[in-house]
């Protein structure tokens, strides 16, 4: 996405820091390096983890596999998208287990200087774009033409809006095309962040609470759709010319997000090197079901990664072994 992650895309308040492995933490990258990346002899694995339950339920599974059926130390670290590659770079994490897509990373860190290897897909498609709630929509179906979204700027306006109507974004690390969208399609709208997943989750569940109208950048692979329905608003188609002017001028961007079978990429040295470990991650590979499912019991069940990851692996064992080195 681009969550770019572009940008994407994805947690209920708290859950940026609640992995935890036996004996270690999470702990922010862009501060700190891993006490256990690159130990030498140590059957240690360190894994990024990015702000979004999606990301962190692939992380969980992951970990707990890892140690309880591989005999590893696992360490998560939370990083925003940008710096995990730098990190995984120069070997402080090992392994990102989902990557939305960030070519001029890919073009330096991959083909050019070799330092990090793609671990195959996820088996998860990921989208992101804007949405509406689908009882709003149901009401103006003529919304989900992005030609008629400043009609509707009013009724989507806030107190925070500034008079014109909200579109509300998650993160603002979240690398977004919304601001290039909202000049260069010439909407009355403002961006408005509301600081995080979990953040954002909460403000689109007070909306449709009270039944109230909003736009929302959103994205899936993601559970809340299973709580809150919204339909997706329809803007200019994408195309591979709009997503190449885009990559060498992202103000210039005017067409969707792109559709995005989300990648696991390697630490070179940890790929070659990482034994059963490197060998079980490439594996790794499930479906936007399964995601959901451990992404739900996190966020909205209270339940923590680790415990939502044990009741998973013990519930699809005819899924994760096939994974197994």
């Amino acid at each position: 996405m681009a969550r770019t992650r572009i940008q994407l895309l994805t947690a209920a308040a708290g859950i940026a820091a609640v992995f935890t492995a036996t004996g270690c933490g999470a702990a922010d990258m862009t501060k700190q390096s891993s006490p256990y990346a690159n130990v030498g002899g140590a059957k240690s694995v360190t894994l990024s983890v990015q702000s979004w339950v999606g990301a962190q339920s692939n992380v969980a599974v992951a970990q707990y596999l890892l140690e309880h059926e591989l005999g590893y130390r696992v360490d998560t670290v939370q990083v925003d998208e940008i710096p995990a590659w730098d990190a995984l770079s120069q070997g402080r994490v090992d392994a990102i287990l989902e990557d939305w897509g960030h070519p001029e990373q890919e073009q330096r860190y991959v083909k050019d200087k070799k330092l990090i290897v793609p671990g195959g897909g996820l088996g998860v498609t990921g989208h992101i774009g804007w949405w509406v709630p689908k009882y709003f929509a149901d009401k103006h179906p003529d919304v989900l033409n992005w030609k008629n979204l400043n009609k509707y700027a009013k009724t989507f306006k806030t107190a925070e809006s500034g008079g014109k109507g909200q579109l509300l974004d998650g993160s603002p690390s979240y690398v977004t095309n919304d601001k290039a969208l909202v000049k260069n399609l010439k909407l009355n709208y403002q961006i408005v962040f509301s600081g995080s997943e979990a953040a954002q989750i909460t403000q689109i569940k007070q909306f449709a609470k009270g039944k109230k109208p909003f736009l929302t950048y959103w994205y899936e692979p993601q559970w809340l759709f299973n709580q809150v329905p919204m339909v997706e608003v329809e803007l200019p188609k994408y195309t591979d010319k709009c997503a190449n002017e885009g990559t060498k001028d992202p103000a210039s961007v005017d067409c969707a997000y792109p559709t995005t079978p989300l990648q696991k990429y390697l630490n070179a040295d940890f790929a070659k090197q990482g034994g059963k470990a490197s060998a079980f991650l490439k594996k790794f590979h499930w479906t936007k079901q399964n995601q959901n499912e451990v992404s739900e019991l996190i966020a909205s069940k209270g339940m923590s990664a680790q415990d939502a990851a044990k009741k998973w692996v013990e519930a699809h064992p005819d899924v994760w072994k096939k994974w197994m080195p």
